[in-house]
């Protein structure tokens, strides 16, 4: 699953390790994320949608459609 994590944190002007904080996770799970080496559970999917002030759909892109 692709995603637009850090397209979107950048725009909002913020560091990995901020979205971490507001997120509750390290950076190190962020960095994952970004990297697509690391799917999220569904709660963290909502966390970072709602820090980056998105929907979790803008977030997250199905490869498979």
């Amino acid at each position: 699953m692709q995603n637009r994590i850090k397209e979107y944190r950048e725009q909002k002007g913020i560091s990995q390790g901020q979205l971490a904080d507001l997120c509750s996770v390290s950076r190190q799970t962020i960095n994952a994320i970004e990297n697509n080496k690391y799917d999220p559970s569904l709660q963290l999917a909502f966390d970072l949608a709602e820090s980056l002030g998105v929907k979790v759909d803008t977030l997250f892109l199905n490869e498979e459609r």
